[in-house]
């Protein structure tokens, strides 16, 4: 008699374990206390099963420990509360699953990209924030292989990165690094640009060696500098700028400056997300100054024939561009 009323105790106690998993008021408390006994030391570094009845025992006895001392959560925490309990109950099995088999789980690689004529805008998990420039791509990881913040980056994003001391957040190039641990900052890597640059902001950034690139020592960046380097000659150089020119585009607005009408195409191209043909090579040595805000593509070239000698019109798909003569 006394084994079968033990018996049905403990069914009774396994039920209400599992019951809590439908009672939205408690869902979140059971899922951050399990993630927090799955990431222990102890855990993970055990390489039998968990003990699962073990562990939602321990959870729940520090829950109803806790539970006279608890506040009502934040309104964006209601929401994660309308999760299904399936959703839940597949996540805490999958963890499982993840730690039972290895003890050190391959990092998970995130990708974004703003196609030619766009700006997108990516919030990481950690709060930072990346800005896109058109015909851009980045890969990032919240916890990378060294255990630090990483992106990979193909193209131009203007960076505000949440500070971190105890996890670095590095920008991977192709030609060097960009090591912070929390600032305001814009780096320039399009492949096809003969120039790879970064422009500081706000706070410190350190730039250190990768790739082809060895640099003689890492290079401490303060605000307001700028670091250019030539993929060609491999000279690099350090400026003092106005970071505006250089960030502004973020904001929907470029500012030129003494810029050829070379690089003005290239730019106008990923911009809008169309084709610019030059006709004649004496337009190459024009420059301009002046700023695009939101102005469509006619707009703006019926501003710069106010200012330079220049003809354009529109052939199919793309916009020749001719010198006038007169």
């Amino acid at each position: 008699m006394d084994r079968e009323i033990n018996k049905n105790k403990n069914e009774l106690n396994r039920q209400e374990v599992l019951a809590q998993f439908h009672r939205p008021e408690k869902e979140f408390e059971v899922k951050e206390k399990l993630l927090k006994e799955l990431s222990s030391d102890t855990f993970i570094n055990d390489s039998i099963s968990p003990n699962l009845k073990f562990l939602f025992s321990k959870i729940w006895a520090k829950i109803e420990q806790s539970k006279s001392q608890k506040k009502t959560k934040a309104l964006f925490l209601i929401r994660i509360l309308k999760l299904s309990a399936a959703i839940l109950i597949g996540a805490v099995i999958g963890i499982c699953a993840m730690y039972i088999k290895t003890e050190r789980a391959e990092p998970i690689y995130y990708t974004a990209h703003s196609p030619k004529g766009s700006i997108s805008e990516v919030i990481l998990p950690d709060g930072s924030v990346i800005f896109l420039n058109a015909d851009s791509h980045i890969k990032y990881s919240a916890k990378g292989k060294n255990g630090d913040r990483e992106v990979f980056l193909e193209g131009e994003a203007w960076f505000d990165v949440e500070k971190d001391k105890t996890m670095p957040f590095v920008v991977h190039t192709a030609f060097y690094d960009v090591n912070v641990t929390g600032t305001q900052f814009n780096i320039k890597a399009y492949e096809s640009d003969n120039e790879i640059a970064t422009t500081l902001e706000k706070g410190q950034i350190v730039i250190t060696s990768a790739g082809s690139i060895k640099l003689s020592q890492d290079i401490v960046v303060k605000p307001g500098e700028q670091v250019a380097l030539n993929k060609e000659s491999k000279q690099l150089t350090i400026t003092k700028v106005n970071t505006q020119w250089f960030t502004s585009w973020k904001d929907n607005k470029l500012i030129f400056v003494n810029m050829n009408m070379k690089d003005l195409v290239v730019l106008l191209e990923r911009k809008y997300g169309i084709d610019i043909e030059i006709k004649n090579k004496e337009i190459l040595d024009l420059h301009f100054d002046g700023i695009i805000k939101n102005e469509t593509i006619i707009e703006f070239l019926e501003i710069i024939k106010k200012t330079l000698p220049i003809n354009y019109k529109i052939v199919e798909q793309k916009i020749e561009i001719t010198y006038n003569k007169d």
